[in-house]
Parts: C-alpha cells; structure tokens; sequence
C-alpha cells in the first residue's frame, strides 16, 4: 500500500516526532492540533517541547513543504490519532472498596469525529493514544463508521503503540520493533506498510485487542518491578539497611533485576496504564491495584524522611511548620521536560499541607507555571533561604552538583536525597547532614 499523504492528530510528545520523521523520509504531513498555541509555535519555526535532537528534525520537515500544521484533519491517505488519554479529573469508580481512576477517552473520540468528514475508501486509521484493552473496536470503530464505510472492509482500522524512551524518541521511533494490530489480518497489513516507511526494527503484527493490551502489560510490568523496589526502601529503613547497597548485592544473583526506588512514578505511561486494566477488570487485579497504591503513596514515606532528617538533624523537633525547602526537579523522570503526574510535584503539595515553604527548581522548564507550587526562576533562588535541600529529580545537573559551591549559596546543612542521586561523602565532607531514602545508614 503507497502512503502519499497522513494526517497526524495530536502534536504531542508522540505525535510531533512521528509527523516529523514521516515528513523527512518523503511523505507529505499534515501535522494536526487544537492547541493554538502549538500551533503558533510551530508556524513560527520553534518547538513547544523539549527532545534531543527534535527542533533540527521538525525545521528540515517544514523547510521541505513535507510537514504543514493544521488546525482540523484534511482528506489524506493515513490517519494516525496521537493524542493523550488522561484520567477523568475527580471521577472515580469502586469494586470491593478498591477505589480506582477512570480513563478520560474524549479526546481519542473527539479525534475520531474529526477524522469522520475526510474518511474516503482505501484509507488506514491507526489509534497510537494508549487506551484501554478493546478501544479500538469498541469506541474509535462505531465512531469512523458514521462515515457509512465499515471498518476492516472499506477501510483498513490499527492500532499501533508508542514503545518509546523519553530522551530517546527519535532513535526509538526508527530502531524499535513495532507492534501493529488490526481489526482485520489485512488492516494489520496496511499498518504494517505504513511504519515500514521509516521503522528499521521488525514490524510484528497482531489484533488490535492484543496490541492495545501489550503496549499496557509492559507498563505494568515496569510499575509493578517499581512497587516492589519501593516497599524494600521502606524496609531498608525499618531494619537499619541501606537498600542500595542491598539492591546492587541482590542483581548480582543472574536472574535477578531489582529496579531502583524513588518517590514514586509519574508521566503518561507507567502511572497511568496500569490503572486501564484495573478499570477494565477490576476483579482480575488485585496486583496491579495494589502496586499502584504503593507507588502512589511513595511520596508520603518521602515526607516522613524529610521529616525525620530534620528531626535528626535540627535538635529534635520533626515538624515542617516554616521550614524552608529547596526541592530540586519537578520532572517525572531525569533529563525531560515532562511534568505530567510527577510524585516529584505531590512530595511539594504534601510539604506545604505539613506547613512548608517550598520553592522548586526545575531547569528544563524553567518558566513552567505549577498550580499551588512557587516555581524558583533559578537554582541560587530556589536555595538562597533553604533550610533542606531535597533532590526529587535525578537530572545530570543536580548529579554534578559541587557541594562545596552549594555550601557557599545557602544555609542548608540538611540534604535528603530521594534517588541515589549525590555522592553522599562529597556532601558530607563539605559540611551537610546527608540522608539518602531507603538508607539508615547515610546520616551515620
């Protein structure tokens, strides 16, 4: 099947790069979004994210005339839908008192609907937006079929799942596998040809129901693994381990691989997945609910050890009311931009609720507007009055830190690191109490 023409719904994370690298291996894109002011940025030659290597690939594209930015789809040969799909904000359901968040699927429907007007015989649609298991049948079908053509007959119907690293997107995008799954074998076919314009690892293809589902196990997996690393931190501390320490002896063991623990999971993948399958079957997940409960209250046990460093290191008195905090990194993971469902940004609201002042650096977005949080323009703002230092975020910077020119910027002598971020004597020696979470050995 020849691709002269797709439409790409969603210029996010996912959807710009793909648009971009579809653009620069010769097909003409059209580049979709409701955001004016993605839009803007766009049209005037800049990028509204942050990517290694992303604003050289998105400025070939548009100054080729392969990539153009539109605000409603355009009749094309291939439409690809990557947009977010979000929890419902405040809208819950229950079974058996396990309380659990609801996908938010309007923006996929929404971007369906736009895609209806432009259908036309012989076209491929391809959901990327990590959904629930039975999406692609059971809300994004019934919607390209008011179009009067029938999905897996008149026009072919995949879905197919980003499987990429943040940091890493546009190498990711190409050298992967991919997973594409049909409504049909043929349909599977289409998709198969339409990633083959630029994919170099192997194209696998499936059902689109097994698609949807893999692209969710492996998340789960990762949070589940990340769960497990979070509850040995939390026991490390109550037997007076350091679970570091602990960890790296443990994966010397050949079939072992225990991931590292921190103050919880965040972004759109990993903290949101999970929560799919708990919906979708919630009689079925037992482990997945509860492995989520532990890496959702992780930045709870991250505010019990700022308090205890306090404790240990301020005379005695544990509480937060008026102390001042430098929380460094608000990012979900080292060395993104992306805030999306950060523990690092709950760990700031949990302080403050405690009574703390908190200001918050984040260097790869440094004007970024947090509700509720006071965002520092600069690291030396954000320490200037800090009584702690907390390292939320293991971002290279904060990890090349030099704690003797810290010292020399701030009256904090208490440092709680919460990722095994700091090399803990360097700090010592330069004169701060240094508590490591997961570790009771570090402040000895």
């Amino acid at each position: 099947m020849n691709f002269h023409k797709i439409c790409v719904v969603g210029l996010g994370y996912i959807g710009l790069p793909t648009a971009s690298t579809f653009a620069t291996n010769g097909v003409k894109v059209v580049g979709v979004d409701t955001n004016p002011h993605v839009i803007e940025t766009l049209k005037g030659g800049n990028v509204h994210i942050h990517e290694p290597g992303l604003r050289t690939v998105v400025e070939a594209a548009v100054k080729s005339g392969n990539l153009t930015i539109s605000p409603i789809p355009v009749e094309a040969d291939a439409f690809l839908i990557a947009v977010p799909t979000p929890f419902k904000e405040h809208e819950y359901d229950e079974y058996e008192g396990r309380r659990y968040k609801l996908a938010d699927m309007s923006m996929v429907a929404a971007a369906a609907e736009a895609i209806v007007p432009c259908l036309r015989k012989g076209n491929l649609v391809v959901l990327e937006s990590t959904s629930p298991p039975r999406t692609t049948i059971d809300l994004v079908t019934p919607i390209l079929e008011k179009s009067g053509l029938q999905a897996g007959s008149d026009f072919f119907l995949c879905y197919s799942p980003e499987r990429v690293l943040p940091g890493q997107i546009l190498r990711e995008l190409v050298e992967n596998a991919r997973v594409v799954g049909g409504v049909t074998p043929e349909s599977a076919r289409a998709g198969h040809d339409l990633y083959a314009i630029f994919v170099e690892g192997d194209i696998i293809e499936t059902d689109a129901t097994t698609a949807e589902m893999v692209k969710l196990m492996e998340n789960t997996t990762r949070d589940v693994n990340i769960a497990i690393a979070n509850e040995f931190a939390r026991l490390a501390e109550k037997f007076g381990v350091d679970v570091w320490e602990a960890i790296s002896l443990a994966n010397l063991h050949p079939r072992i691989n225990i991931l590292s623990p921190g103050p919880g999971v965040g972004g759109h993948c990993i903290s949101v997945d999970p929560w799919f399958f708990v919906e979708t079957a919630p009689e079925l997940t037992p482990l997945i609910y509860n492995a989520r409960q532990v890496n959702d209250g992780q930045p709870h046990f991250v505010v019990k050890k700022v308090m205890q460093a306090i404790s240990a290191g301020g005379g005695g008195s544990s509480t937060l009311q008026g102390k001042k905090i430098a929380a460094l990194g608000l990012a979900y993971k080292p060395d993104v931009d992306d805030l999306r469902e950060s523990p690092a940004s709950e760990v700031v609201h949990l302080l403050q609720n405690e009574g703390a002042k908190v200001k918050a650096w984040e260097p790869f977005k440094p004007n970024a507007i947090m509700k509720g949080i006071d965002m520092a323009p600069t690291l030396d703002v954000a320490l200037a009055d800090a009584d702690v230092i907390l390292l939320l975020v293991k971002h290279t910077e904060f990890v090349n830190l030099d704690p003797a020119q810290i010292a020399s910027k701030t009256k904090a002598r208490i440092v709680v690191d919460c990722v095994n971020g700091l090399k803990t004597e360097a700090w010592k020696q330069a004169g701060f109490q240094y508590y490591r979470l997961g570790d009771s050995k570090s402040s000895l």
